[in-house]
């Protein structure tokens, strides 16, 4: 025989009474609902502040248009004379050739070479790999060996090159490796 337990009581889940589920569950509130309803009020005061703020729609006379065709003294027609007169124009420079720059080439025939220093050292060690890494590039260091009052220096130089074009390749090929360089200007002896 089949049996209604929920008539009885005696199993399967009961239904609590509507008063006592109220009871027990606490009231929420919901904090989401206050901020978005202060946002949303917000934005309309804002909204009609700027609104209240806007000047008075006034009849502000005929556009830019109608003006143009009312007034003709507002609006001068253009002048292109230029169009005749640039034609007829000359201008005349007297330039002596002595006046005219020479190149930057010249600074070889003056007598001045180019240097680079690739770095400056207190171990012959760092020097001898930084002279690798140059010589890596295709360029030709040499390391010389300076005594000072503040200790022994190894320096790495380049060159001595003739023409600026040289130079300016050699050091576009260090700054590439981030290498910095040092130029240096020297009379030919």
């Amino acid at each position: 025989m089949a049996r209604d337990y929920a008539k009885n009581g005696r199993g399967g889940t009961r239904k609590r009474p509507q008063a006592a589920r109220r009871t027990t569950a606490p009231a929420r509130s919901r904090p989401w609902r206050w901020y978005l309803a202060g946002v949303f009020s917000g934005v309309f005061a804002s909204l009609l502040l700027y609104l209240g703020t806007l000047p008075a729609a006034l009849d502000r006379g005929p556009t830019g248009n109608e003006a143009a065709a009312t007034d003709p003294k507002a609006a001068p027609k253009p002048d292109f004379t230029f169009y005749t007169s640039l034609p007829e124009q000359t201008l005349a420079i007297d330039v002596e050739p002595a006046e005219v720059a020479q190149p930057r080439s010249t600074t070889a025939a003056q007598g001045q070479t180019y240097l680079l220093q690739a770095g400056s050292f207190r171990q012959r060690e760092d020097a001898d790999r930084r002279r690798a890494e140059l010589l890596l590039l295709g360029l030709e260091p040499r390391v010389e060996e300076t005594a000072s009052d503040n200790g022994r220096w190894f320096r790495v130089y380049l060159g001595p090159y003739q023409t600026h074009a040289h130079m300016s390749r050699a050091r576009g090929l260090t700054a590439a490796q981030d290498i910095d360089t040092l130029l240096l200007k020297r009379d030919r002896p």
